[in-house]
């Protein structure tokens, strides 16, 4: 073995050493190996340097800029709740939601997408009562599934990608379609999707995340909705609507029409929505009608998710205000010397004077039982308002309050927006599909496009952006020539074939796929798929196979990371919002993993080798 083969031994073990231990950060732990290369020639500069003008990868960093433009504006998050507010069961979530969600993910890079649906499922989970644990995982899983179905699914797939561009084994191998991920990703979502509606359930725990127990006590507020006209809740009973069930929020009682109770006809019995006065929350008989006022006394943030969140009800002090693009919801505390004292909410036109509405007031504990817009202020109320930006300036300016803190934004685009947004990307994706235009360069023009028309802030979307992976990109493409270049690869190609030759091809990527998967679970997807591409790529080369099923062999089993959190970016993304311990992932992971094995190879023995 010749001293430049120690030496990227020595390189490559220190990465995998420091990667598994968190020694230093993946970004310097690559960046470091790389400059030791350079340092003892291994490595010529121009060698360092070739991937930041590797063109697949510029496209990763492009594509990160789109994903993070899609969260930013929203632009999907319409979609997401009108599915959310479909779904009433853990199944029936993963069925109507997670599904959707993954063939998303195909035509959007998950990290960002995992991003953009946390918060979606926090709310669906907390609305219905179901712990995190037991949706945040599936999340995960299925986001990671949907995108290995195209080429810009996932970063992975993109890193392939430069890795068969840069590569200089085997001449002519230089492209990969954009469906091409398909024959393994399409069945394995269907069959991974089926897998996580039936024993998703069963192998995840039922733990609150760690947040969730140490948050502190929020103030709480009465605050008034109205069911509309279409909602889903008429003709339901109180239990049926699950409106007793709402995290954070409790209903006290219904105000109806101001006509007497009817009995409702028929052998169901109860009461008919034609009735009047006030029903207690308790009442199991009275059906739901259009118009129904709901009483509810809630903390602020389940209040402030009530603005958007729940489907079939409105606050009705907001009525059509919560169409504006952007929103605060906010709290302020009335001054003592506010001339505002003894008027009551009414009188004062919060709208008109503040660009406001009042959600609720909170009075040292005090039950108010009367109509938020009749409550008459008293100075050291704390009012919830959901108000126009600015909000903070125009009532701290007129010493009417003091701001005391702001609960959330709302951002919202408008639908021709939305469909310059993802109507764009579709268009692009469509003409690139059909060898129209190059991705890379329809991509850019699209992106430049949502900048300079300002749909997209261009100050926010360059903050945000994930340097860090783009450097990490080029390093290991350096690590895969210097593997190449000293012949490390090929001497690694031959043990593994000689190893596994005694069980025939099948062995042989079996081999392959379990050094990929054992090394992305347990140390990183990146450095697995730099490591073992220059391998997978020698052994078809030395074999005389077609190198195209073990470039996708090595994707799918870099991709397949489902026992560990830390494999995986979107993995370790739902770790703390799901409450899990590192132990959760392998009871549900490890028969994934094996099912995601078991898939790849058979596909691609019966469509490459057969």
């Amino acid at each position: 073995m010749t001293l430049q083969q120690l030496i990227v031994i020595a390189v490559l073990a220190f990465v995998l050493i420091s990667l598994y231990f968190e020694f230093i950060g993946a970004t310097f732990t690559f960046v470091l190996a790389v400059v030791v290369l350079g340092l003892t020639q291994v490595l010529t500069t121009k060698e360092i340097l070739e991937g930041f003008s590797n063109e697949p990868m510029l496209l990763v960093i492009m594509l990160l800029l789109v994903g993070e433009v899609i969260r930013q504006t929203g632009a999907i998050s319409g979609f997401f709740e009108n599915m959310m507010n479909r779904a009433k069961t853990k199944r029936g979530f993963i069925f109507k939601v997670l599904t959707p969600m993954a063939a998303v993910s195909a035509f959007i890079n998950n990290t960002p997408l995992v991003a953009i649906m946390i918060p979606f499922v926090q709310t669906w989970t907390g609305k219905m009562r179901v712990p995190p644990s037991k949706l945040m995982i599936p999340l995960s899983f299925a986001i990671i599934l949907g995108g290995n179905i195209t080429l810009i699914g996932t970063s992975n797939n993109l890193i392939i990608s430069s890795l068969i561009h840069d590569q200089k084994i085997i001449p002519g191998f230089e492209t990969i379609g954009f469906f091409t991920f398909a024959w393994v990703g399409l069945p394995m979502l269907i069959i991974g999707i089926i897998y996580l509606l039936f024993l998703s359930d069963k192998l995840l725990p039922s733990r609150e995340p760690a947040i969730d127990r140490y948050t502190t006590h929020q103030r709480e507020y009465m605050v008034e909705a109205s069911i509309k006209s279409g909602s889903h809740l008429i003709g339901q009973t109180i239990p049926e609507s699950n409106l007793l069930n709402l995290k954070g929020l409790s209903l006290m009682e219904i105000s109806t029409a101001s006509y007497p109770l009817l009995p409702k006809e028929g052998a169901g019995g109860g009461l008919s929505s034609a009735g009047g006065g006030r029903i207690p929350s308790t009442d199991p008989d009275y059906l739901l009608a259009a118009n129904d006022t709901l009483i509810f006394t809630g903390d602020t943030t389940a209040i402030s998710e009530l603005i958007d969140n729940f489907d079939g009800i409105a606050l009705l002090e907001v009525g059509h205000f919560d169409q504006k693009e952007h929103l605060e919801v906010v709290e302020v505390v009335v001054s003592h010397n506010s001339p505002l004292a003894s008027k009551t909410v009414r009188d004062i036109k919060f709208r008109q004077r503040y660009g406001a509405v009042v959600l609720g007031i909170h009075r040292n504990g005090e039950k108010l039982v009367e109509k938020t817009a009749d409550i008459k202020i008293r100075p050291g109320d704390v009012i919830l308002l959901l108000a126009d930006p600015g909000i903070r300036f125009r009532t701290e300016e007129s010493g009417d309050f003091y701001h005391l803190q702001q609960i959330r934004q709302i951002k919202k685009r408008g639908k021709l927006k939305n469909f310059a947004i993802l109507g764009g990307l579709l268009l692009v994706i469509g003409l690139s599909v059909f060898g129209l235009i190059k991705l890379i360069m329809g991509v850019a023009v699209y992106l430049m496009i949502l900048l300079l028309t300002k749909i997209a802030n261009p100050k926010e979307v360059f903050r945000s952006l994930d340097y860090n992976l783009g450097l990490i990109i080029v390093m290991t493409l350096a690590l895969g020539t210097a593997m190449y270049k000293t012949g490390l690869a090929e001497k690694f190609a031959w043990s593994m074939i000689d190893l596994m030759r005694p069980f025939g091809l099948v062995g042989i990527l079996a081999g392959l796929y379990l050094t990929t998967a054992l090394i992305a679970a347990y140390v990183n997807n990146k450095a697995a798929v730099t490591l073992v591409f220059p391998v997978a790529l020698l052994t078809a080369h030395n074999l005389g196979l077609n190198p195209l099923p073990f470039a996708l062999l090595t994707a799918s089993a870099s991709m397949g990371v489902f026992i560990t959190p830390h494999g995986y970016q979107t993995n370790l993304m739902v770790y703390g919002p799901g409450g899990y311990k590192f132990k959760d992932f392998l009871p549900i992971g490890l028969p994934l993993s094996a099912i995601n094995m078991v898939v790849t190879i058979g596909v691609l023995y019966f469509v490459y080798f057969r």
